[in-house]
Formats: structure tokens, C-alpha cells, sequence
């Protein structure tokens, strides 16, 4: 039997070793050289007197890929500008606004299945639905297409269904969340809860909400009849909490410490991590010590979360994935401005051409 010899270049070698020991070093992320980027200031909007509501669970701003709204300062009642959003530059002090409210506009969403419908609730007790014109607003909106009325007190959350059609949720300071019909304004399910909400979410199919609440408890509820089937305490804090569900049905919240340190957490679905699990979230950690909620914009398809609150001049990206320790910070968005409002593209707004994938 003869010897067999194998010649290897030390230098290959070396490189080969080199490379895997990165590999195993280095996490792998799609998203790892991911970075946000300021529009120049021809694209921007100037010229906006934005509402100084202090409401907890608003982001006073929403966006779809045709239009631009943001809740706005507005003498004897509420008011909300909706812009083109090509249509950018300054605005003027008499544009033409949506103005039907009686009293301060609290929260405007765009309907996820009509570009051109928007809902806004409001410290009147109402939520109003508009239908803003192909070309944007050319004078003063007062008329609704629909007028929802039964709480008694401020209407401070709306939501949309993702999948049905004139499906809406609402949640008021009169501590009454409403599931609505608003083809017909009918209440399809009502929920009284021990105290107000401070955001409330869908699952991506529609079959669940999970809501926050000013009792420390985080809730998840059957999205047909508002039943609550999970609840659990998520952050210690006693200011306001945000909640999201994942695309996998796992939650993802944000809230404050004992301390008044901002955290996030990832809760599992079910199980000793879920919401109601006895182990506690599958991770959760420290962000820092500034007392500004921090909302969540969540992108189901990269299942990036950016984190971003009022006030703050910073927005922060991080990926959630199958590994522990389950979310990983990506990078940081730097800005000299504070945030006043924010409002989050759907996926179908977004410029792919150019490899945008949030904006």
C-alpha cells in the first residue's frame, strides 16, 4: 500500500481558517449594513403648526403611499392636514384641512384597503371617517362618509383590521374598547376594562389584538368578540407601554423599569415565555433613561422593529430572529431635530429600486 500525501499552501490555509473563525464570530444578517438616510430639504414638509396634545398613545402622524397626515393646531375644534405626498415644500397657514371635529384630534389611521379613506378620533367622543379627494384636499373638509358614535369620553386609539374590510377598533378614556362595522357604524363587540389603553395591535392575519394598558398589564384578545384570552404584567414601570405582535405571533413590547430605564422585551407566543408564562420574556433589556414612550414600527416582511419616541432624536433598528438572545441591535438613526410625530410607509410605498425597505 502506498503513501498518500496531500501538498496544502500554509497561506490558503491560513485564510480559510481566517474566514471561519469569522464565520462563527460574525453574526449573518441581511440587514447587518443597514442605515437611514435624511430626505433633502426640497423633499420636506415646512410650514406645519403640529398639534402639542401630550396623549400617550398617539404618534400624531400617518402615512400611506399616497398621502401625508399629521393632527395639526387648530382654534375651536380639531384638525388634521392631509398632503399629497409628492406634493412637498412649504405648506401654507390657510391650506385646506380636515376639519370636522369638535374638539382636539387625538388619532388619524389610514385604512389599509382604501388609499384614500382615513379614520381620526378625537376628545369629542367620535371617530369620524373621511374620503379625501384623488388630488388632496382644494378647501376646508368638514362632512364624515361615516360617523361612529357611542363612547362617552375621549377616543384616544383606532385601529384597522389588516385583512377585513370596514373593520375598525376603538378604545376611549370611558374604558370601553368598540369592534366596528363602519359600513354600517354598527358595534359588532364591546370590552370594558379596568383602565385605559395605550395601544392596541393586530396579529398579521386579523385573528388576534394585543393591547397595553395604563394597568401595567398587556392583554391579548380574540379579534372577533374582544375576549381577552392571555394577560400579563410585561414592565414594571408605571408610564405608558407599547405592544406589537410579530409575524410568528410572538409580541414584542416596550415600557420602563422600576427605575424609569426605557426596555424592550419579546414574548413568546405560548408557554413558559408567553405573556402569561410563569419564566418571563424570552429576552429583555435596557435601552436608557429618557421618560419618551417608544413606539414600535414593525416590518413583518424584514422583521426589522425601528424604535422611535417623541422627543427623542433618534431612531433605533433592530432585527428579531429564531436565535438567542432574539433580538439584535443593527444600528442607530442620528438626527439635531427632536421627533414631534411619527408615521410609519406600508411595504407597497416604499422605493425598492433604490433598496429602500422602511421609510
Amino acid at each position: 500500500m502506498q503513501d498518500k500525501f496531500i501538498l496544502l499552501d500554509p497561506c490558503n490555509c491560513v485564510s480559510y481558517f481566517y474566514i471561519y473563525i469569522m464565520s462563527k464570530v460574525v453574526r449573518q444578517s441581511k440587514f447587518r449594513h443597514v442605515f437611514g438616510t435624511a430626505a433633502r430639504k426640497e423633499h420636506c414638509y415646512d410650514g406645519l403648526r403640529i398639534t402639542k396634545s401630550n396623549w400617550e398613545g398617539s404618534t400624531h402622524c400617518a402615512v400611506n403611499p399616497k398621502f401625508l397626515a399629521i393632527i395639526v393646531e387648530m382654534a375651536g375644534g380639531g384638525a388634521f392636514v392631509v398632503q399629497p405626498i409628492s406634493k412637498t415644500g412649504r405648506i401654507e397657514r390657510d391650506a385646506p384641512m380636515v376639519g370636522g371635529h369638535k374638539a382636539e384630534v387625538l388619532n388619524i389611521k389610514w385604512c389599509p384597503h382604501h388609499n384614500n379613506v382615513i379614520a381620526s378620533s378625537s376628545e369629542d367622543c367620535t371617530v369620524k371617517l373621511w374620503e379625501i379627494p384623488e388630488d388632496g384636499l382644494k378647501e376646508m373638509l368638514i362632512e364624515p362618509i361615516v360617523d361612529l358614535v357611542y363612547h362617552q369620553k375621549r377616543v384616544g386609539l383606532i385601529e384597522w383590521h389588516p385583512t377585513a374590510s370596514n373593520i375598525l377598533v376603538s378604545s376611549s378614556a370611558d374604558l370601553k374598547t368598540c369592534l366596528w362595522d363602519v359600513g354600517t357604524g354598527e358595534v359588532l363587540a364591546l370590552l370594558e376594562l379596568p383602565d385605559i389603553l395605550f395601544s392596541l395591535n393586530f396579529n398579521f392575519n386579523g385573528e388576534k389584538i394585543v393591547s397595553a394598558s395604563k394597568d401595567k398589564l398587556i392583554r391579548v384578545h380574540n379579534a372577533r368578540t374582544l375576549e381577552v384570552t392571555q394577560k400579563g404584567n410585561a414592565h414594571k414601570g408605571a408610564k405608558a407601554s407599547q405592544a406589537v405582535f410579530t409575524k410568528d405571533n410572538r409580541i414584542f413590547t416596550t415600557g420602563f423599569s422600576k427605575m424609569s430605564d426605557r426596555q424592550y422585551a419579546l414574548w413568546a407566543e405560548s408557554g413558559k415565555n408567553a405573556i402569561d408564562g410563569e419564566d418571563g420574556p424570552l429576552t429583555i433589556e435596557d435601552i436608557d433613561t429618557s421618560n419618551g414612550v417608544m413606539f414600535i414600527s414593525y416590518d413583518p416582511d424584514t422583521n426589522v422593529v425601528y424604535l422611535s419616541g417623541k422627543g427623542d432624536s433618534v431612531i433605533r433598528y433592530f432585527e428579531i430572529t429564531d436565535e438567542e438572545p432574539y433580538v439584535f441591535w443593527l444600528t442607530n438613526y442620528s438626527s439635531n431635530v427632536p421627533q414631534r410625530g411619527i408615521g410609519f410607509m406600508p411595504k407597497r410605498g416604499v422605493n425598492v429600486n433604490i433598496c429602500e425597505i422602511a421609510r
